[in-house]
């Protein structure tokens, strides 16, 4: 009798293989290069062609099916493994004498060994800070995926690695045995919509994205797993059978050929002087990257050099991290005290001895969110660890243990009973993690908040009211809501003591610029929870306008691309309440933009349309994001690696590696001036004043 896998239609089991592959190099495309060939609904198309095949067919179901990356069962633990090869630490060099020390120590090691020092190269990449992982291929298919843990053991999390989309699955044209080694990570832009989800779900958020990443690494569910938004870089090759490699870059070479995501900034260098300015530009644009960097990897090309110099303690020789200054820091928090935000949560903060933390001085800090302050225990008078990463706000990490062994430590703090600004009775409601104050309407600190988000750069971006001004203006009675804004006028203005006339008309004109904001940025700063700058973007694009966006359904809001159950009902009660409506139609009446401007079909007026961009280093006059949305209103897309299809490299002040990469692909490179011509005068000059 045939046995169920004979029984199988060849037909239908050489179509499970091409759709596996076919699925596995979109995939590439699409997560790993940012350059996809097809579209969504196509992509959708073969997995779902796939998905029916494997379930009229279970047997042609196999591990490494693009069908099994979510779904895998909880475990009741992580197995322990043991690493096919150690997972090494690196030494530290926190300055240019340091890391010159380091050449110098290598190259005596390598003259006593006799090596010819004719020519010694260096590769530089950045220090990802996320979690550290390791990736066995078994004849090119994922059979294991590890925590690093000790460098010697880590945690079998195969199931989890396998919902990350950047993780191939399978490799094509691959050696009997592979050890591919990484970071993990969330980039900053989802861990930022992340923990809008969770706040507006009344969870505390991740206190940085690297704890975002660990956490949903070690998740005994994958499905949690596979809900966050994470992707990975590869940094290097551990264990291997039948392949070998002379250099370490052409290692990364080959795990980029081999739909590995490696990151496209890393650089061959010749000599020390080049590595030095290299490490550098890396610590001067850290807080550009849409991910979290520690310091660079200095390496060692030479892969033959490594086995020369050997290992020191837990620390190849080969190998040193340039770390930049560090972002924590120790001082003692002398008070806590209690904000209003403007959805009425009442937020914690530290006001602390002031302490240098990254370059910048630090006196107060976020504490989160009550839970999270209970959560951390700290107290009135701690030791404590205060952390500040790139422009993000300085945050109290923990107390020391010196702190905790304290034998006077005062009682946890707790909430205040009642509005620090209005005065009114405190709620919690059940489940939630915030204690607020239900005076929406009329609590000053709410009005004051949801003001200073109005106004700021992300959201209407009105320039000269910062919130200094809207202190002031509130406190002088010359508005009390976020529409009275746009019925002040030049002579109230000026009328205000050391104002003057001209920062009036100054003020004046930049509210009437802000009447031309787009939609999505109106609906950004009407502050509805849980709908930060993506999400508001992603809400302007689906409904095209705010009348269809207020009769839509709970489910139809669930539909949006990054929007849950959960902060669909969230945002459905904020645009039912009374106080929401108002707001709108205030601000109708003052002639905001409520409705997304049509995609022109017309080539003139959509002069990129069709055209892909990459952009690299400091422009003189654009920031990142305002190139950004420059190409985008004019019709093009900009992605973050040069490919064969990128059009145009648009090339700033010290740029990275990209450069190189488009003159080795050929791919043309302008400047700022040279992608305002492409865009055309009138429709810079619009988006610009508007």
């Amino acid at each position: 009798m045939a046995s169920a896998a004979e029984r199988i239609p060849e037909e239908a089991r050489k179509r499970a293989e091409e759709l596996r592959e076919q699925i596995a190099y979109h995939d590439w495309r699409y997560y790993v290069l940012d350059d996809p060939e097809i579209s969504d609904e196509e992509y959708d198309r073969l997995l779902d062609e796939l998905r029916a095949l494997e379930e009229r067919y279970p047997e042609l179901r196999t591990p490494d099916s693009p069908t099994q990356r979510v779904g895998g069962k909880p475990a009741p633990q992580f197995r322990q493994v043991r690493h096919l090869q150690p997972m090494l630490s690196l030494a530290n060099a926190r300055n240019e004498g340091e890391l010159r020390a380091w050449v110098e120590r290598n190259l005596r090691l390598l003259r006593r060994a006799g090596v010819d020092l004719a020519r010694l190269r260096y590769v530089t990449e950045p220090k990802i800070d996320g979690l550290a992982i390791s990736l066995v291929y078994e004849n090119g298919r994922l059979v294991r995926g590890a925590t690093r843990g000790d460098g010697e053991i880590g945690e079998d999390v195969t199931e989890n690695l396998k919902t990350i989309p950047a993780v191939p699955l399978r490799i094509p044209d691959a050696p009997p045995l592979i050890e591919v080694r990484g970071e993990a990570y969330m980039p900053r832009r989802e861990f930022v919509r992340v923990n809008e989800e969770r706040i507006a779900r009344g969870e505390p958020p991740f206190a940085n994205p690297r704890n975002a990443a660990a956490g949903s690494i070690r998740q005994l569910d994958p499905r949690v797993t596979a809900s966050r938004p994470l992707s990975i870089w590869c940094w290097g090759v551990g264990a291997t059978e039948g392949i070998s490699f002379d250099s370490h870059y052409e290692s990364l070479e080959w795990l980029r050929a081999h739909r590995f995501r490696v990151n496209p900034d890393v650089e061959l260098h010749d000599d020390v002087e080049s590595v030095i300015a290299a490490c550098k530009r890396w610590e001067e644009r850290r807080d550009e990257l849409d991910y979290e960097i520690d310091g660079v990897v200095v390496k060692i090309d030479d892969l033959r050099l490594w086995r020369v110099l050997g290992v020191a303690g837990r620390e190849p020789r080969a190998a040193i991290a340039w770390k930049f200054a560090p972002m924590t820091a120790t001082t003692v928090l002398r008070r806590i005290g209690w904000n209003v935000g403007r959805t009425g949560h009442l937020v914690p903060y530290a006001e602390l001895e002031p302490v240098q933390v990254s370059g910048v001085t630090v006196k107060t800090a976020t504490l989160h969110n009550e839970e999270d302050l209970r959560r951390k225990d700290v107290r009135e008078g701690d030791e404590v660890i205060v952390m500040r990463a790139g422009d993000v706000i300085p945050q109290v990490v923990s107390p020391t243990a010196r702190a905790v062994r304290r034998p006077d430590r005062p009682p946890p703090p707790q909430p205040p009973e009642r509005c620090p600004a209005c005065g009114t009775k405190t709620i919690k409601p059940e489940g939630s993690v915030w204690t607020i104050c239900p005076n929406r309407a009329g609590c000053p600190g709410q009005i004051f908040q949801a003001i200073k988000h109005f106004v700021s750069k992300g959201a209407m971006d009105i320039e000269g009211l910062g919130e200094e001004n809207v202190r002031r203006f509130l406190e002088e009675g010359l508005i009390k809501h976020v529409a009275d804004i746009y019925e002040l006028d030049v002579d109230r203005l000026a009328a205000l003591r050391g104002f003057g006339r001209t920062s009036a008309e100054k003020l004046v004109r930049a509210i009437e610029r802000s009447r031309s904001q787009p939609f999505h940025r109106v609906l950004y700063a009407l502050g509805i929870p849980g709908v930060g700058a993506v999400n508001a973007r992603n809400l302007a694009r689906h409904f095209r306008s705010i009348d269809r966006l207020l009769a839509a359904s709970e489910d139809e809001i669930e539909a949006v691309e990054g929007i849950g159950p959960i902060l669909a009902r969230t945002i459905r009660e904020a645009l039912d309440d009374p106080n929401t409506r108002e707001l709108i139609e205030r601000l109708r009446r003052a002639g905001l933009r409520f409705e997304e401007e049509p995609p022109a079909a017309d080539s003139e007026a959509q002069p990129l349309s069709g055209k892909t961009f990459v952009l690299t280093g400091t422009l003189p006059h654009l920031t990142r994001e305002q190139a950004t949305e420059l190409i985008e209103s004019a019709g093009g897309r900009v992605t973050s690696s040069v490919s064969r299809r990128t059009d145009y490299v648009v090339v700033g002040d010290n740029p990275g590696s990209k450069l190189e990469r488009a003159r080795e692909l050929g791919v043309p490179t302008i400047g700022e001036q040279e992608l305002l011509e492409l865009i055309g005068k009138e429709r810079v000059s619009s988006l610009t004043s508007g």
